[in-house]
């Protein structure tokens, strides 16, 4: 009897020790002399950490050990003194009060320059598609990578197809608005989203376009346009954005504005000579400024006017020449 009791005290024993807390475990020489990470979530080089912050006092910082950065089977997986630096003022504070900030810090109040901010994560995550950071219009701005994303969080929304264009319409307001017009990207439904046009993290194009310039990055999508035609339409070949706006539109096909107000902004004729209504040729002011009245309506059939005869404006490969009506 005398030893079946020693033994229930030394499992009772055992099964103490292997309910500590993830953080006490691995940092109590009783544990073990090379303890595991916290619930596997945790490196054990961060247990200096996590004896202050551990699942009872910061439960969100430890969520880090549920994103690719608290992978323990990864060699590459960063520990806290990685993003944060070594931090010594602050790990070794004793006082009662609010202890020195990391020598890296992150968020709202961060004291950290924003240089210093997206160098930590730099270290790592550098070439391929941020290696234009440096110079890049967010880096400019004092944009940090802690500005969009939320490293200890499982859910990054910036990373998140549906909910990125939130995360950078904070900044980009009038983008925003944009959005919400009549003819618009299918943005809010889903399909595209802000990144799907730019690199957020730097590129050779303009506004940071996935692509070296406006065409080529429409022609991801829009491949039907990209020709090459027989008969090209300088306007669209040379830059889509010279009739389009690609952030939304009260005119449809994303139009900067409606033919033949459109076409007239180019295709100035004075003193006539193009045959301006379906079947007379007589009325329309091709300086797009008058409409003569009574032949408006026959004009602009559908409200398409020029469109109605010159429906291949973006390329013709059709024998009946530049006149884009084929």
């Amino acid at each position: 009897m005398k030893l079946l009791q020693q033994l229930v005290t030394i499992l009772a024993f055992t099964a103490g020790l292997a309910g500590l807390t993830p953080a006490y475990a691995a940092n109590d020489p009783a544990a073990g002399k090379n303890p595991g990470p916290a619930n596997g979530i945790v490196l054990k080089d961060d247990a200096r950490c996590t004896t202050c912050h551990d699942e009872s006092d910061a439960p969100e910082l430890l969520a880090i050990g549920k994103t690719r950065h608290g992978m323990t089977g990864d060699s590459r997986t960063p520990t806290c003194t990685s993003c944060h630096g070594p931090s010594d003022k602050h790990a070794d504070f004793k006082g009662k009060d609010k202890p020195p900030s990391p020598d890296v810090n992150f968020g709202k109040n961060a004291k950290a320059s924003p240089q210093a901010r997206s160098e930590a994560c730099l270290t790592c995550h550098k070439g391929g598609n941020n290696m234009h950071w440096d110079g890049g219009a967010h880096a400019s701005n004092d944009v940090t990578c802690s500005s969009c994303h939320t490293v200890h969080k499982q859910h990054d929304k910036v990373r998140d197809k549906a909910q990125q264009a939130e995360v950078c319409y904070a900044c980009h307001k009038q983008q925003r608005a944009d959005a919400n017009k009549l003819s618009h990207h299918p943005v809010k439904e889903g399909k595209v989203t802000c990144s799907s046009c730019h690199n957020p993290h730097g590129s050779t194009g303009p506004k940071q376009l996935v692509k070296n310039n406006v065409n080529e990055t429409c022609y991801t999508c829009h491949t039907e346009k990209r020709g090459p035609f027989l008969w090209e339409h300088p306007p669209a070949s040379d830059d889509c954005a010279v009739c389009h706006t690609p952030h939304g539109s009260n005119q449809p096909a994303l139009l900067k504005a409606r033919a033949p107000f459109l076409c007239a902004s180019c295709h100035q004729t004075a003193g006539g000579g193009h045959p301006n209504t379906i079947r007379t040729g007589a009325g329309l002011g091709v300086t797009g400024t008058t409409l003569t009245p009574g032949v408006n309506a026959q004009a602009q059939v559908a409200y398409k006017a020029c469109l109605n005869c010159h429906t291949q404006v973006h390329g013709s490969n059709h024998p009946s020449g530049p006149r884009f009506v084929r």
